[in-house]
């Protein structure tokens, strides 16, 4: 039996407050980035206790990492077939399971493993808890823009937090405990979506693409491991080639399956609105550059300014300051003035902190890094959330999970090439980094004017006063 999506979300809205519905939503986001970054405080303690050298370490890191990538348009198909409350209900059992695992695990092999099926739970749990909270809020303009701020907050919030959770939560009870910390959390969030009445989008009738999936999840993953490979000098060199020449294989023949299959994973409905894929590429330049650059700026801390890993986590704390602000602010900016403005303003404040970082040296202080180090997030989060909310608004609802998988996953990819790009440059003694620095600074600075230029496409109303692009709703 067919629900009508208005329906849906007009049921789902009257008995839940904005709170609610933004805290139980954000909850699974938030859980899924703050695993992106709490292990890495602990793995000196992983591998004195699970006898784990620096491959397996790599592996612990990136196994989850991957996973979350290559799954993500899976799990969006899945969400829009199952309904995005039990896809994001599933999402939080096989996380919470996953977790488990990473506890109990008794070798680096095993914990590995674990942290494969925790990316693919993360995985699911991310577009379903953006579509779930888009039905909710998709007869109201405002509200939907002022919760999608919220959610992606909650996300940039959770990356800032991770080190520092993670070392109080090893320093006081163990390194098992920073997996164990998600059962709780899990059990609270599978109550609070319990309580939604209704988690639309169900297409009961429609079949999973499971080739299509399978050619996405493989190209991705060569992709992915050619690019990170191709950072490192060495003998596998040529091994990482056949990985890129494989994945690019995987994604032409990705393209052959979506055309023939009767349920393709990315249904053609998801490009019929104008503002989709120039809000997809605004989202994608924006991880390329801010991944790449604080993985830059971190190396730079630490190599060339001598400090600490604890004293560089707080180095970062303005990254956190502009965050927070900018994405509190950027839902009552869509609402009052529509996607385009926002986003446009967004690329300009990040282009400027990225070009104040043109004038850094070896021998720069902290102070001659503290502007940019605020512009880039605060540009970069007043930009994201409409952007996020115009992707939303160019699709029918009952593709909105699929629609966030795409986007996500495609962020994902891009902020991967970006540590793997800007990362092999970040090479050497002080002088070759500042060096590095200054380059990338200007390659991210010209990259932000594209993004100007993609922003300017999307329209100044894509998200403002309820209209909706034309597409096929049927």
């Amino acid at each position: 039996m067919s629900t009508g999506v208005g329906s849906t979300a007009q049921t789902a809205r009257a008995p839940l407050s904005f709170v609610f519905v933004v805290a139980t939503t954000s909850l699974s986001f938030f859980m899924g980035q703050l695993d992106v970054t709490i292990v890495t405080v602990a793995l000196p303690r992983i591998a004195a206790q699970l006898s784990a050298g620096l491959t397996d370490l790599q592996w612990v890191v990136d196994a989850y990492t991957l996973a979350f990538a290559v799954s993500m348009l899976s799990a969006g198909a899945l969400g829009d077939r199952l309904g995005v409350r039990r896809g994001l209900q599933l999402g939080m059992g096989f996380f919470a399971a996953a977790s488990l695992g990473c506890a109990s695990a008794p070798s680096a092999t095993w914990l590995t493993l674990a942290r494969v099926f925790q990316g693919v739970g993360a995985a699911v749990m991310l577009p379903n808890s953006l579509a779930l909270l888009n039905q909710t809020f998709s007869h109201d303009v405002e509200q939907r823009a002022k919760a999608v701020g919220w959610w992606t907050a909650s996300g940039a919030i959770s990356l800032a937090l991770g080190p520092l959770l993670g070392g109080l939560l090893l320093t006081a009870l163990g390194w098992r405990w920073i997996f164990l910390v998600n059962l709780p959390v899990c059990a609270l969030g599978l109550f609070l979506v319990a309580r939604f009445p209704h988690g639309g989008g169900e297409r009961p009738g429609g079949g999973l693409d499971i080739t299509g999936q399978l050619c996405a999840a493989a190209g991705l993953t060569l992709l992915t491991a050619g690019i990170i490979g191709s950072g490192h000098a060495g003998s596998g060199q040529r091994l990482e080639g056949v990985f890129l020449v494989a994945a690019v294989l995987c994604a032409a023949l990705f393209v052959v399956v979506e055309r023939r299959a009767p349920s393709p994973i990315l249904p053609r409905q998801l490009f019929a609105g104008r503002a989709f894929l120039p809000a997809v590429g605004y989202g994608m330049v924006m991880n390329f550059t801010y991944y790449g650059s604080i993985f830059m700026l971190s190396i730079f801390l630490q190599d060339s300014l001598g400090y600490s890993p604890m004293r560089a986590g707080v180095a970062f704390l303005p990254l956190t300051a502009g965050f927070f602000i900018s994405n509190v602010v950027s839902g009552s900016f869509v609402a009052r003035f529509g996607a385009r403005l926002p986003m446009l303003l967004g690329a300009c404040i990040d282009a400027l902190g990225f070009a104040l970082l043109l004038r850094v040296s070896s021998h720069s202080a902290y102070a001659d890094l503290t502007l940019g180090f605020f512009l880039i997030p605060l540009g970069m989060g007043l930009g994201v959330p409409a952007m996020t909310g115009a992707v939303l608004a160019a699709v029918p609802d009952r593709l909105s999970a699929t629609a966030s998988a795409l986007l996500n996953t495609a962020r994902q990819a891009c902020g991967a090439v970006g540590v793997a790009v800007l990362g092999a440059w970040a090479q050497g003694g002080p002088e070759r980094i500042a060096g590095s620095i200054r380059r990338a600074a200007l390659l991210c600075t010209l990259l932000l004017v594209g993004a100007f230029c993609l922003a300017w496409r999307v329209g100044p109303r894509a998200t403002r006063g309820g209209e909706r692009p034309r597409v096929e709703r049927s």
